[in-house]
């Protein structure tokens, strides 16, 4: 009996590959678990099907992933703080404050987790580079502007 394994099976196989088994091990212990479906040829069509369509949707998301890193490259992010009696900043710059003043400036929606400061980063009025790290191996330089108020 030939099995379309639908999840990886330790000893047999990974998901996507096609085997041949025993009908008992097939019909009981693969397919009974949801571990495979039998290798029909429309089975094997619509997972094939599937497969294009998840490789269709990668490449749609990368190629979003690369638009909004050209983007932020373009970006400097103005950034306003009050400052202290000797020039210095009460605080820092923090990742919630970038996100935020990303999408109220420029309508762009980044998670905080994926922004990336150095611990002694942000803490002084200048021009600032900070990582932005995107997903799928993509990340941006991302220009911060801390001025004082």
């Amino acid at each position: 009996m030939k099995v379309l394994l639908i999840k990886d099976v330790k000893s047999l196989g990974k998901a996507g590959e096609i085997k041949e088994v025993k009908d008992g091990y097939g019909n009981n212990f693969l397919i009974g678990k949801g571990l495979a479906k039998a290798a029909t040829p429309d089975v094997i069509r619509q997972y094939e099907a599937a497969q294009k369509r998840k490789e269709e949707e990668l490449k749609y998301e990368i190629s979003n992933l690369e638009k909004l890193k050209d983007e932020l490259s373009k970006i400097t992010l103005v950034i306003k703080k009050t400052l202290g009696a000797n020039g210095s900043l009460f605080g820092s710059v923090s990742k919630e404050e970038i996100a935020e003043e990303l999408e109220k400036a420029h309508h762009l929606i980044v998670d905080k987790k994926a922004i990336e400061i150095d611990k002694n980063h942000l803490k002084a009025v200048g021009l600032y580079d900070v990582q932005v790290k995107l997903g799928h191996a993509i990340s941006a330089t991302l220009k911060v502007d801390v001025q004082g108020e």
